[in-house]
């Protein structure tokens, strides 16, 4: 096995050590024998060894190829490693539906979660450490300073729950800032008709925070052309009202 693997900055590495987190991180997944989970970025595998006692099967992704060495040297038959980039892998070749788990680069945190978002048929639920800052805006209601893009678009899709706040002195080496574990589960019905028009109304909506709804979408609708009142700020809407404002202006085209 290599010596002690150093984080790498440019992978955004901050690998979890703190026992007590990860048993509680491997309680709130509760993974079964034969569920299909995929972990995102396993790291040196702090919450992917108490996975593989607990699946008949573990299918991981890992970019970094001094990380995978240190995950051969386990000699786990029931491990498979998968050498890339998250971003780009096809989902469907794990035969889904998955569940998918992993403490997420703070980094491209966000790309993933779009990746995942537009791949959502494919997945049954999604157990994640990111940045609290993120979960928290992620969860937001509508109404508060940190509600915006990311909250409206993740909460369109999926129910999303902050389940418990870590600390910084769980990790080697230790951020700058509290993670949170936040669990995801796509909505059974979910109302967004186009994908592409919604991002792009949700998108333009929060472009600029001070402005009012019929400034930031001018280019897009006029007052006549919705029923949502548009001299109010675009956090002041729940999700509803954004689905809303995406139907219509998918009616003027």
């Amino acid at each position: 096995m290599s010596a002690k693997h150093k984080a790498r900055k440019r992978f955004g590495q901050n690998f979890l050590t703190d026992q007590k987190i990860i048993d509680q991180i491997i309680a709130t997944i509760t993974p079964k024998h034969d569920d299909n989970i995929l972990e995102i970025g396993p790291g040196q595998g702090a919450m992917t060894l108490p996975l593989l006692e607990r699946v008949d099967e573990l299918n991981v992704i890992e970019i970094d190829r001094d990380l995978i060495e240190i995950l051969e040297s386990y000699n786990k038959p029931n491990l498979v490693i998968h050498q890339g980039d998250a971003l780009n892998f096809d989902l469907a070749q794990f035969n889904p539906p998955i569940r998918v788990v992993g403490n997420l680069p703070y980094n491209i945190s966000s790309p993933i979660l779009f990746h995942l978002l537009n791949n959502r048929d494919k997945v049954i639920d999604m157990t994640f450490m990111l940045q609290k800052e993120v979960v928290e805006r992620m969860s937001a209601s509508h109404g508060s300073k940190i509600y915006g893009r990311l909250s409206v678009m993740m909460q369109a899709f999926f129910e999303v729950e902050l389940i418990f706040i870590v600390p910084p002195e769980s990790f080697e080496p230790a951020p700058k800032v509290d993670s949170a574990i936040v669990y995801l589960v796509p909505l059974k019905t979910c109302k967004v008709g186009n994908i592409k028009i919604f991002e792009q109304v949700v998108k333009v909506s929060f472009a600029h925070r001070r402005k009012t709804l019929r400034n930031c979408l001018k280019s897009l609708l006029t007052q006549e052309q919705t029923q949502i009142d548009l001299s109010q700020r675009a956090e002041m809407l729940d999700i509803d009202a954004f689905i809303t404002l995406a139907k219509d202006y998918e009616k003027q085209h």
